[in-house]
This record gives structure tokens, sequence and C-alpha cells, in this order.
């Protein structure tokens, strides 16, 4: 049976529960806690909370504004970054059914959407295989980032 997993466009009243985020040091080094990546917030990203029985369990960012053009050539792509799950949802699945309840909010959100993108670091296995179980492909493309390589992962939708 799924788990009880839903995307929500992110509002003011989750930040209480967002801002007692835990995620572990090793963790760390490769996303940013939700109440920082909302502190730096632009007009061209939408914050998206993963709710886990109606809890705000899980964060991350679709952005669609220029910095998408750095990881795909197709018109219409969105960039995810920022996924994080609170240390005591994860293991559960939560992520995973996240991630595959990601093409159909991104229709319902980004009409125009053929593509969503990502960078994973090439050290942050655990998070490549999450994406692969959810249909992301690696594109091949790498990208240098601030800790290192980054693979290029693309997810069609529609």
């Amino acid at each position: 049976m799924p788990l009880p997993v839903q995307l929500v466009p992110y509002n003011t009243s989750f930040y209480p529960r967002l801002s007692r985020f835990s995620l572990s040091e090793s963790q760390l080094v490769f996303t940013s806690l939700p109440i920082k990546v909302l502190a730096n917030l632009t007009t061209d990203q939408l914050p998206v909370v993963i709710a886990y029985e109606e809890e705000p369990v899980g964060f991350f960012l679709l952005n669609n504004g220029l910095r998408v053009q750095e990881y795909s050539s197709k018109q219409g792509g969105v960039l995810l970054t920022s996924l994080s799950i609170d240390t005591a949802y994860q293991g559960i699945g939560v992520a995973r059914q996240a991630m595959k309840q990601l093409p159909l909010f991104i229709s319902d959100h980004f009409h125009q959407c053929e593509e969503v993108v990502l960078a994973v670091n090439m050290r942050n296995t655990p998070a490549q295989s999450l994406y692969i179980k959810a249909g992301f492909e690696d594109t091949g493309k790498r990208k240098m980032g601030p800790i290192g390589e980054q693979m290029i992962m693309s997810l069609t939708v529609n």
C-alpha cells in the first residue's frame, strides 16, 4: 500500500515545522535546510513541501528561470534543487513516493514543461539511486559544482 505522501506548494503555515527540520552532517554537504533555502527564494522558484500524513517532512525547489538552461537545452524545462527529507522520515519511502508524483505535480503547475532536470553530486549515491528509481535518467552530461562533479539527470514530463 502506498504511503500517504502529497506534494504541496509551500505556504507560511509550513514554516514552523520546516524550521525544526533535521538533516545529518553528511547530508548537509549535498543539500540545505529548508529555512535556509526559503531565506534566499527568488521569483522564478516554486518551493514544494513533501507532506506525509499531512505533516511537512520534505522539501525541494522547482526552478523555471534562466538557470534551467545550464542543465537542459529543451524549452519549458524545470530544474529540481534542494531536495531533503527530515531525518526522522528517511528510509520509509517518502522521497521515492514524492518523486513518483513529480510528473503530475509539474504538469499541474508548469503547463508547458516537458522535462525536469537536476544535478546530483557524483559522491551522493543514495540520491542517485532515488532519482533512478523515480524514472530519472543520466544524460551523460557533467557539471562542476561547488563540492565536486555533478551528474545531470532528466525526467520527461507528459
